[in-house]
């Protein structure tokens, strides 16, 4: 017989269920290694499923001391301290939270929140591992990358081509090409666009040459790139990068490139500030001497405060600096022999508007966070019980063991849910299944959390006190 009509032994059955169906899911929600990766496209790590209740208090104050204060505002808080309440090390749900702001910032460039008061854009970083980032010359290198990974200078081209347009060609429908907002920025960066429309470059270029915050940029700013030329060069983003990295020496030429030159670059296009979102500041610190530590605060200091730059005179920036429990001590002498600490205390205070305490989860908040995770892989989205396959007296066990920390909560979800799977008649998560599992959570306390970098970790607790 012909080997394409034999068969095996062993059928498979037609239907067989999914591992995870019988507990209406798709698959396990929760992620195998909790952290943050921005860039993933999964979206249990990537920030995407997120469950803004739980940090309802925290993005409050954010909101009502940073956000909707006016830019224009002289006094307006120009650094805000984001804190960790708990020891217990990561997974607090930090980065999450920053992820999540910069797109509630970038959704609408704050005008919603801050009823048009604000056209502020968000850029997050994170400081290399490995004392990469301990100088304030690296760190300046980090955030223009991370400016450029925001792709805002892309967008802030698109918006001073599109006004010369509508001021040279009063007609011109931007949207006749059925271009949707992400269309027409990519247009507005494509010079054959321009072309298939008859645009005269050089007189959209001519317009832009003249706005008023553009005046007193150098001639080698990347935007006037062939400015004396008779044929306009249409500028990209990668003209700024190139002019950066291949023109611009370290130290002073890059800190007013960024400092001043983008920021009038910024202004240029509408805006009046941005939000600065730098996680886990203390990479920074853990390899810093005291005098580094001291000239990092007097570059920051200059930058934020009373330097010459642009930025420091309008307060454009505001940075936020992501810090675990105990970093602020490490940090006070550095702040006080600078000056910061005048201009923007770090000593833990409850009445400090620009310090957000990031407290632990409470209970109610560990049964929102899986609820939410459970919610975005439901086969059905009709449920009487929204926690199902979880038990509440599940959920407590749970919290306990975990101290509250959202990424223990998160991996231990996804242990005991994929054990569960494996049983055929285990329909469910109580408190029994939890407690007759535990030992397999023994390797991920002993190995600890995954974190994003190799670099050996501090602790700060014992740190912090042997400074006292």
């Amino acid at each position: 017989m012909s080997k394409l009509l034999k068969k095996p032994k062993e059928i498979q059955k037609v239907d067989i269920p999914a591992k995870y169906q019988k507990f209406n899911l798709t698959e396990n929600p929760f992620p195998s290694e909790p952290s943050v990766n921005k860039e993933s496209k999964d979206k249990r790590i990537n920030g995407e499923i997120y469950e803004m209740e739980i940090r309802k208090k925290e993005y409050d104050q954010i909101e009502n001391v940073f956000l909707k204060a006016p830019q224009s505002n002289s006094t307006h808080l120009r650094l805000g301290y984001i804190i960790d309440s708990s020891y217990i090390g990561r997974g607090n749900g930090k980065s999450a939270f920053l992820v999540n702001l910069q797109q509630t910032i970038n959704k609408d460039y704050c005008l919603d929140i801050s009823n048009e008061n604000n056209k502020c854009f968000s850029v997050y970083l994170t400081p290399e591992p490995g004392g990469r980032t301990k100088t304030y010359s690296s760190f300046v290198d980090l955030f223009f990358n991370s400016i450029l990974n925001s792709n805002i200078i892309l967008n802030c081209l698109a918006s001073l081509r599109l006004e010369a347009i509508n001021n040279i060609y009063p007609g011109f429908d931007p949207f006749s090409d059925d271009a949707n907002e992400s269309n027409l920025i990519a247009n507005l960066n494509s010079r054959d666009w321009f072309e298939q429309h008859n645009f005269d470059y050089s007189r959209i270029s001519e317009f832009i040459y003249k706005n008023d915050y553009l005046q007193d940029l150098p001639n080698s700013f990347p935007l006037f790139a062939g400015r004396s030329t008779f044929l306009k060069k249409f500028v990209t983003q990668s003209d700024f990068e190139y002019h950066y990295l291949n023109e611009l020496k370290k130290g002073k030429e890059r800190l007013d490139f960024v400092f001043t030159h983008l920021v009038r670059f910024f202004q240029s296009a509408n805006f009046n500030g941005a939000y600065i979102l730098i996680d886990d500041f203390e990479r920074i610190l853990a390899f810093q001497s005291a005098r580094q530590k001291k000239d990092f605060a007097l570059e920051l200091r200059s930058s934020l405060f009373d330097g010459s730059y642009a930025s420091s005179k309008y307060g454009f920036y505001v940075f936020f600096l992501v810090l675990h429990a105990g970093v602020e001590r490490l940090i006070s002498d550095a702040w006080a022999e600078s000056g910061m600490e005048n201009r923007a205390p770090i000593s833990l205070q409850k009445s400090a508007k620009h310090i957000i305490i990031f407290d632990k989860l409470s209970r109610d908040h560990v049964s929102l966070l899986i609820q939410k995770y459970l919610s975005e892989y439901r086969i059905s989205a009709e449920t009487d019980n929204p926690l199902f396959p979880f038990k509440e007296e599940a959920i407590n066990i749970i919290s306990e063991i975990s101290e509250y920390n959202a990424a223990k909560i998160l991996k231990m979800s996804y242990n005991l849910l994929d054990k569960a799977a494996d049983i055929s008649d285990q329909k469910i998560i109580d408190d029994k299944f939890v407690n007759k599992n535990i030992d397999m959570q023994a390797i991920f306390e002993d190995k600890g959390l995954p974190t994003i970098d190799d670099a050996e970790s501090v602790d700060l607790l014992k740190k912090a006190k042997n400074r006292e």
